[in-house]
């Protein structure tokens, strides 16, 4: 989530001392987890997981990258509070902080102390709400930890927090010092309210996006289908399902008008003259606005996800077409990748971003004629080294669900 004016988190990320999660509240409560990783999830009839290395090398590669990550960017916002440095000087994002609320819960059973991280980033998080729905989360911080850039919310940030209450809810239970479900409910029904177009039936950038410009916009890494049916499922809205049918649609639609050769999805939608198209260069964040670029390159992982979890294959075709167009463009070698494409296949960057090959491992899950690549593109994460918290984060993500370990609602 950029929202004004994009960022590349690039260059090798400084890994500090662990000192700083000593700072755990004396009498913390532990509770036991219920799904302690590794998970092992059965996906999918007919998908497939990395096959040149063994379940337990991917479990500890998985640990290895969680361990790494927490040392380099999970750090204390004061007493009892965690946060996510997303960049060198401290700043941190809603998106950060989702991300991090995630893995924690992910990661309990292998991380003793994931509970601890787990309720001091929703305790950092309900210390900043957004000024226009106090359940969803103000988008930015600096270092200080005071709200800058607007005290507004940005979808994604939002989705992956209510996301991870709940997964919280089925990890300890909502019967301690936080009620997760709870939470995760008011956070829910907060997104609906604020997040999601209703005239659409769209997400929204943010709570922000209802002026004439940015109303009708969505962004496709936003399209987080499975969490949406978590959310139907844990609150009984079935307006969730008006914005699951419309996701779809619109995924279909970009595909078929305008990347039917690659499936790949742009970073922004505009709705014009009644049709959603690619936005055009510098709509919101710069020239690359309606390519397949740093916000898009994590669709591969996200829209993915609800294929391998519940067989939904409304957005096989695409899926189907972006793995052939891939693994024909970069010959089947994932450090060809670049970061940044046309929709037509034509690149326009220049980098081997992590952020951009791991997604792709996610998507070749879905059929056996994928597997080289995807054994070829499981060994390029597993194997990198720190880029910056943004590609960090994806492989980090990328991983759990190429070795089976993400588990849903």
């Amino acid at each position: 989530m950029r929202k004004n004016g994009k960022f590349l988190l690039s260059g090798k990320a400084v890994m500090l001392s662990c000192l700083a999660f000593l700072l755990i509240p004396a009498g913390f409560a532990f509770a036991s987890p219920n799904k302690p990783f590794p998970q092992h999830t059965t996906y999918t009839s007919g998908t497939i997981k990395p096959n040149n290395v063994s379940q337990s090398t991917m479990d500890s590669a998985v640990q290895s990258k969680w361990d790494s990550w927490k040392s380099a960017y999970l750090k204390p916002a004061g007493t009892g509070k965690y946060y996510v440095k997303y960049q060198s000087n401290g700043d941190t994002v809603s998106e950060a902080h989702g991300y991090g609320m995630l893995a924690t819960v992910l990661m309990a059973g292998y991380d003793s102390n994931a509970q601890v991280y787990f309720d001091g980033l929703y305790k950092y998080y309900k210390e900043h709400p957004s000024d226009n729905n106090p359940y969803l989360m103000a988008w930015k911080q600096n270092s200080s930890f005071q709200n800058i850039e607007g005290a507004d919310s940005a979808t994604d940030g939002d989705m992956d927090i209510a996301y991870s209450l709940l997964l919280a809810d089925k990890q300890w239970g909502s019967s301690g010092s936080i009620n997760y479900l709870q939470a995760a409910k008011d956070m829910i029904n907060a997104i609906m309210q604020s997040d999601v177009n209703q005239a659409q039936w769209t997400l929204r950038l943010g709570d922000w996006a209802t002026d004439s410009k940015y109303k009708d916009a969505t962004r496709p890494s936003d399209f987080m289908l499975n969490h949406m049916k978590g959310f139907q499922a844990a609150t009984g809205d079935s307006r969730w399902n008006n914005v699951i049918d419309k996701t779809y649609t619109i995924m279909n639609s970009i595909y078929n008008n305008y990347s039917s050769s690659t499936g790949l999805l742009p970073d922004f939608v505009v709705l014009s003259g009644g049709a959603y198209k690619p936005a055009p260069a510098d709509f919101l964040e710069g020239a690359n606005d309606g390519n397949y670029e740093y916000n898009s390159c994590r669709t591969p992982w996200r829209i993915t996800t609800d294929y391998l979890i519940t067989g939904d294959n409304r957005a096989l075709n695409q899926l189907n077409q972006m793995n052939t167009w891939i693994k024909g463009k970069v010959s089947s070698n994932p450090s060809s990748v670049k970061d940044g494409y046309k929709l037509n296949g034509s690149v326009v960057g220049s980098y081997n971003s992590g952020a951009f090959y791991a997604p792709f491992g996610v998507s070749a899950m879905t059929s056996s004629a994928n597997q080289s690549w995807l054994n070829s593109v499981w060994s390029k994460t597993a194997g990198s080294s720190n880029e910056g918290y943004y590609e960090d984060s994806i492989k980090l993500f990328s991983m759990i669900m190429m070795s089976g370990n993400w588990w849903t609602y």
